[in-house]
């Protein structure tokens, strides 16, 4: 019997030697000391130190989230960056990596503070882990700081996102608490006050008591009756597919009509003769090889080059040097050989294709430069490339471009008019406005109801996450414009999809458990 205890207080010791190892570099037993009961868990300096541990847990954590749901933007911030910087890379994947990182470095350091409190260990973070600590606390507030400067509206998004995570973020923050409530009870029993047992234990009732019933301010609309959903939302694709190929090519519109994309959405500049092509940057470099081909003309804009010296350029071989997007595929010999050979492609052979296809066209109209031969006649140039050349079916055509918009409606009966920003109903009918082309931080499934009562259909740009587009067909969006048709089509029925009866189980259900455990750790 002396034995098996001896055992088992060496098997304990053996545990708590790892926990304070990797915690405070203290691997032996005489370099460690027990709380004695009523005492502080550790010294003054190290609980001033605990609450910035606890600090930058809580903002990585924050950051970690918010960066995480910000993928769907990932391309816009590389993009953003290769303008500032001159060359293309993806600091948005390496951010998410040292972010998830940082994140799991303080979690586990965290952690290993529970579990030595929980065996009545004084505290002691060892030097290195402090300076760890900073690292991860300045690190999380330097990027949070530059989001909220850089990127207001990346707010809008992680808004968003609670409408869809909030009620798995509830069953996350109730599981922390369980497991909180095993240090907690621990010192509150060990405490040898009314007044310690009631600071530790209050604050800890009052977080639990609010989580609890947390759900009843909650909303989602993804929430809702069976039979009450709309049909799935169209999709328009983004320069094509630019996930699949090159964008704005003959390739990349292929790539979006093969996996079944309802429209097509491209950016329209004029050339110095007059020949409309599809080009998103105002210059050439990102897209194209002019650093091979005119190495002297690289910052120039792509309107003041002619047609002839804009065909001998090849839009097809940067994509696959640059991989734009994270989490590409690798393509197919095939797929690679036709994307070496793409080349910039003309508004009336995108015309066409769509036309053979039956498919929607959006298009963002790119005015020429000062001193441009076509400056003042750009928009009808491409009327005339529309009308006269193309001879596109006129409903394909989702006509945004707001200026002289009543000229077009004169010319060009038959046009769906698409209006860039919200405005009330009566001057979107006034103006016949029959769709809303709006960026997705401004979807509002009240808004879109409205809309929709007026014949007003609503279009999003750009979604390209799968519970961003399942937040807007719960919300009742006609269509999204997107980068990743391949990957959106495939949804039957929206993420996180649930009728209130279901919630509210899960709700109590989350609750009652929490509740018992909690109950049962205090009790034993």
């Amino acid at each position: 019997v002396v034995r098996r205890r001896l055992l088992q207080q060496y098997e304990q010791q053996h545990f708590v030697s790892c926990l304070a190892g990797f915690y405070s570099c203290r691997w032996k037993r005489y370099q460690r000391e027990r709380t004695e009961p009523g005492k502080c868990c550790c010294s003054l300096r190290e609980c001033m130190f605990f609450p910035l541990l606890i600090a930058a847990f809580c903002l990585s954590l924050v950051f970690l989230y918010t960066w995480g749901e910000g993928k769907n933007d990932y391309n816009s911030f590389d993009w953003y960056n290769y303008g500032n910087l001159g060359y293309w890379f993806l600091w948005s994947l390496v951010i998410l990596i040292v972010a998830a990182l940082l994140f799991a470095y303080i979690s586990l350091l965290l952690v290993l503070a529970m579990c030595l409190l929980a065996e009545g260990q004084r505290l002691y973070l060892h030097w290195s882990h402090k300076i760890g600590t900073f690292v991860v606390l300045s690190f999380s507030i330097a990027c949070l700081f530059a989001l909220s400067i850089l990127w207001r509206d990346h707010r809008k998004t992680v808004r968003l996102s609670f409408q869809v995570t909030a009620p798995y973020l509830h069953i996350g923050a109730i599981a922390i608490m369980v497991l909180l409530a095993w240090p907690v009870s621990f010192h509150a029993i060990r405490a040898d006050k009314k007044v310690t047992q009631v600071i530790i234990v209050g604050p800890y009732l009052a977080m639990l008591l609010f989580l609890f019933l947390i759900p009843l301010g909650m909303y989602s609309p993804c929430i809702r009756e069976m039979g009450t959903l709309g049909p799935k939302p169209a999709l328009i694709g983004h320069r094509g597919a630019p996930m699949l190929a090159p964008e704005n090519t003959e390739m990349s519109f292929l790539k979006t009509i093969e996996h079944g994309g309802d429209g097509l959405e491209t950016d329209v500049a004029i050339s110095y003769d007059g020949v409309p092509f599809l080009m998103h940057d105002d210059t050439l470099r990102r897209t194209t090889n002019i650093a091979e081909v005119y190495p002297n003309d690289t910052g120039k804009a792509a309107s003041f080059f002619s047609w002839d010296a804009l065909r001998k350029l090849n839009a097809g071989t940067w994509f696959l040097k640059n991989k734009p997007f994270v989490g590409m595929g690798s393509l197919s010999k095939a797929d690679q050989k036709q994307a070496k050979n793409q080349s910039i492609y003309t508004l009336s052979s995108f015309l066409r294709l769509a036309d053979s296809h039956n498919k929607l066209v959006i298009f963002d109209l790119y005015r020429p430069p000062e001193k441009h031969p076509y400056r003042n006649l750009w928009l009808r140039k491409v009327l005339d490339v529309i009308l006269k050349e193309a001879k596109i079916k006129r409903h394909l055509v989702l006509w945004l471009h707001n200026s002289v918009r009543s000229f077009v409606q004169s010319v060009a009966p038959g046009f769906q008019h698409t209006m860039g920003r919200k405005a009330p109903i009566e001057d979107l009918l006034k103006h016949n406005i029959v769709k809303l082309n709006l960026v997705y931080t401004d979807m509002s499934s009240e808004d879109i109801r409205k809309y929709a009562a007026a014949n007003i259909t609503t279009n999003f740009y750009v979604v390209n996450e799968p519970w961003l587009y399942s937040l807007a067909w719960c919300s009742g969006a006609h269509s999204v414009t997107t980068n990743a048709v391949h990957l959106l089509k495939d949804l039957s029925q929206p993420l996180f999809l649930m009728t209130p009866q279901q919630y509210s189980i899960m709700w109590i259900l989350t609750d009652l458990t929490s509740a018992f455990l909690i109950t049962l750790i205090f009790v034993l």
